[in-house]
């Protein structure tokens, strides 16, 4: 795999990590476990997404330049991407704090505005770098 390969390859295994917690939480938040309840499949899905996070604006960077990308155009939106990955990581620590997370938690988590912009911004910046490259 070259190196251009495995940037994009790396940004997209992020992307679909934070997706797959994404998808999980959502089921997690319907299925009404109470606060008193373990979660420890939750607790792995947030941590992963939390790990996934880590450094997701220089992944992006990276993946932008391997498609040649010009950099002035990415650069300023991945700072956003930064802030938006930074709120909503808080978000994700403030759950994996709790003793047990219940649905009434990560359902408000789902519905955090961060949480959402960083979804957002993830996608846009995942479809402006495959049709750069395209």
């Amino acid at each position: 795999m070259t190196a251009d390969a495995a940037a994009k390859d790396a940004l997209a295994k992020r992307i679909s990590e934070i997706e797959e917690a994404y998808e999980f939480m959502l089921s997690y938040a319907a299925q009404g476990h109470q606060r008193g309840m373990e979660g420890d499949l939750i607790r792995n899905y947030l941590k992963r997404a939390d790990a996934a996070l880590e450094g997701i604006g220089e992944a992006a960077i990276a993946a932008a330049d391997a498609t040649g990308a010009d950099p002035t155009i990415f650069r300023p939106f991945v700072a956003t991407l930064d802030e938006d990955a930074g709120k909503a990581r808080a978000g994700l620590r403030l759950a994996l704090s709790q003793r047990a997370i219940g649905s009434q938690l990560i359902d408000n988590l789902n519905a955090s505005i961060h949480l959402r912009a960083l979804l957002t911004d993830l996608f846009l910046v995942d479809e402006a770098i495959a049709s750069w490259g395209a």
